[in-house]
């Protein structure tokens, strides 16, 4: 070990521990279960087994583990972007994919090929770039890592560019922040422009963050560590005072969680939160949906007179694997297409096999989460499916590898259509699009939304 460091070997990582061991110790704290020290036990805490702590401190540990239970924030409302409320919707049992027999699972891919018939299945490329990231991507200090995560993020920039999101006197609310380098570049290409505010939001602590790097005085960053599912923006302070219009970012926004996103802004943001046990509305008329500028009509009585609407919505999709019925925006689409429940639970797990099998994955990725050296990996969500997740036991024989590619993005596009059809519900010009290659990321889609314009009503 390094002088004055644990000498604890950490197998995993092929070096010892880095941490600093009290004066007259050779282990860290957390290691110190190698040390004899007095008959003292380390036992896993019970707020998080992560880590451990000696038995005899357990409860002086517990009132400071930071664990613990905190007090909720403000802006924190139970369920209010859940959606699904009844749960008589949700089938008690799924049977796993690989329990499904040949012509079950035929039937399932008629019902699929018959809902996609007629929708837009073949989405453009719009592969763009911006100058804010030249720079980066010009250094040639950046491993492939990095690199292929720069051009996503120079897409995404490029894609709000054309969209006209990047301008003064807007809210950038960063869904999944995770390290905030989404906002990091916002606010880069945003050096020269005034009244622009950062909101982050993120449900765990994250290591590693960007946020210090933000030194400009006229652009304010703030983290809301809270899950999506509970997140009522109207009742953020910075958003009360200032009141700016919000463009909804996201980069690999897993799952379930964009959904939420989604309801999160479109519906509970412009709802007025009077209590915590208020339920949002459930929809917005067309003639609720404004834009940026000020505007009012007798439609938007429901809304507060001080709420500005969403400027605009920018998310790169993730694991629809992750999905969930009980927050998916698009069950009316679903529903209208003759499928349920039962069809979305095997969707969204066949709609693995887009994905899986397509590039090396080891179990050394999600160990490597509580890395210390870690930057960038759990920022893409790529998480190694198990064996029966991806059906490739008892279903290989009956599907090509090929074919089940076809299947598993043909289930993307329904459950993506279905938050297409959810947000032109609100009153959003939403599209699709290929915003990186295959080659940088197999998760290359794009999620875009802006207000459609007023129509003026016509005078008399």
């Amino acid at each position: 070990p390094e002088p004055g460091r644990c000498a604890h070997f950490v197998l995993r990582k092929g070096r010892f521990c880095r941490m600093v061991p009290a004066a007259g110790r050779r282990f860290c704290g957390e290691h110190g279960h190698e040390e004899e020290q007095n008959d003292r036990k380390r036992i896993p805490c019970p707020l998080d087994p992560k880590h451990t702590v000696y038995e005899d401190q357990l409860q002086k540990h517990l009132k400071k583990c930071n664990s613990r239970e905190k007090p909720k924030p403000v802006y924190f409302v139970q369920d209010i972007n859940a959606g699904l409320k009844d749960v008589a919707e949700i089938p008690e049992k799924q049977v796993p994919l690989s329990s499904l027999s040949i012509e079950e699972l035929q039937n399932l891919i008629i019902k699929l090929k018959k809902a996609s018939n007629g929708l837009e299945l073949h989405l453009k490329e719009q592969i763009l770039s911006h100058q804010a990231l030249q720079e980066a991507l010009n250094d040639p200090k950046n491993g492939e890592s990095a690199f292929k995560h720069l051009k996503q993020q120079a897409s995404i920039l490029g894609n709000m560019e054309k969209l006209h999101l990047l301008g003064p006197g807007r809210c950038f609310v960063e869904f999944g922040a995770g390290r905030g380098k989404l906002s990091h570049w916002v606010d880069i290409a945003l050096e020269n422009v005034d009244s622009v505010q950062f909101l982050l939001v993120e449900r765990a602590t994250t290591r590693f963050k960007v946020d210090g790097k933000h030194k400009r005085r006229d652009s304010i960053f703030e983290r809301l560590q809270v899950d999506i599912q509970h997140l009522c923006l109207n009742k953020v302070p910075i958003l009360e005072k200032k009141k700016l219009p919000v463009v909804g970012i996201g980069k690999h926004l897993c799952g379930a969680a964009t959904d939420l996103a989604l309801r999160c802004l479109v519906e509970s943001y412009t709802t007025c939160c009077d209590g915590e046990d208020e339920e949002p509305a459930p929809k917005r008329c067309r003639a609720a949906q404004t834009e940026v500028a000020p505007h009012k009509s007798a439609a938007n009585e429901s809304t507060t007179e001080d709420h500005k609407p969403v400027a605009g919505i920018v998310i790169a999709l993730c694991c629809h694997h992750k999905c969930d019925w009980t927050h998916y925006v698009g069950r009316d689409f679903f529903k209208s297409v003759g499928l349920g429940p039962v069809e979305f639970h095997y969707f969204q797990r066949m709609s693995s096999w887009a994905t899986c099998g397509m590039q090396e994955t080891t179990s050394k990725a999600s160990a490597s989460e509580d890395s210390e050296d870690q930057t960038n990996d759990t920022e893409e969500h790529e998480q190694t499916l198990s064996r029966t997740e991806s059906g490739s036991d008892t279903l290989q024989g009956a599907l090509s590898v090929e074919e089940r590619k076809e299947i598993g993005c043909l289930c993307k596009r329904l459950i993506d259509h279905g938050r297409v059809e959810y947000l032109q519900q609100q009153g959003y010009r939403a599209a699709l699009q290929y915003y990186t290659e295959p080659a940088v990321s197999l998760e290359n889609v794009l999620l875009t939304a802006v207000p459609n314009p007023l129509i003026p009503e016509p005078t008399i």
